[in-house]
């Protein structure tokens, strides 16, 4: 009886998750989230398995774009219904040349996000871009040089440093499995700065997150 109630419970939780995509709309979001991944632990986490060519040895790729978030104040829509048509092959592989790493990477992040922006997805791709290029990497995390141990709060401070024109509500640093993982900037739907809903101020308190170095 509890196995049959546990298939219960996982069909009710898909078939919950599937009635919020059809319910998330194309366009209705409150501002967006650039995620900017450290890849070498998305390479130790995943990426090795997968034999990414960004895991390579002397790929040399340390900070990349993970993608660009519609968010409202609190959760996210994704996976969206839209009437803008999906990328061509050509679109996806610049896009994951020129931003994402991947040409997966870059399908995906349309699929799950780009569609609920209700931007074609050469706009999506464009603001992604431009979200891309303000962040400015402190020059002392943008490749460390040797594997680090530490506290995810110098790692914030710096990345505000180097950004003076943000304050803490604007940027979140986030761990995963012991490591810095990813660095979140919240921007409002023309790509300004703003402050992040609640649900997305949760900064990582590792005092000692390991960093390792590009491969």
């Amino acid at each position: 009886m509890r196995r049959i109630g546990a298939v219960l419970l996982a069909l009710a939780a898909l078939a919950a998750g599937a009635a919020r995509a059809q319910s998330d709309r194309a366009g209705d979001f409150a501002y967006y989230v650039a995620a900017f991944s450290w890849t070498p632990a998305w390479c130790a986490a995943e990426g090795d398995a997968r034999r990414d060519a960004r895991c390579a040895p002397g790929a040399g790729v340390g900070w990349g774009l993970h993608g660009l978030w519609p968010q409202h104040e609190t959760g996210w829509p994704q996976w969206c219904r839209t009437a803008e048509r999906d990328p061509t092959r050509t679109e996806t592989a610049a896009a994951g040349r020129a931003l994402f790493g991947s040409a997966g990477l870059a399908w995906h992040q349309w699929q799950k996000h780009g569609r609920c922006s209700g931007l074609s997805a050469r706009d999506y791709f464009l603001a992604s871009a431009r979200a891309a290029d303000l962040l400015t990497i402190p020059g002392e995390f943008a490749d460390p040089g040797r594997p680090l141990r530490i506290d995810a709060g110098a790692v914030e401070a710096a990345f505000l440093a180097a950004n003076p024109s943000l304050t803490r509500e604007m940027l979140t640093v986030t761990c995963r499995d012991g490591a810095i993982w990813e660095v979140r900037l919240c921007l409002t739907r023309d790509l300004k700065p703003r402050r992040c809903g609640s649900d997305m101020l949760r900064d990582c308190r590792l005092t000692a997150a390991r960093m390792d170095s590009p491969r």
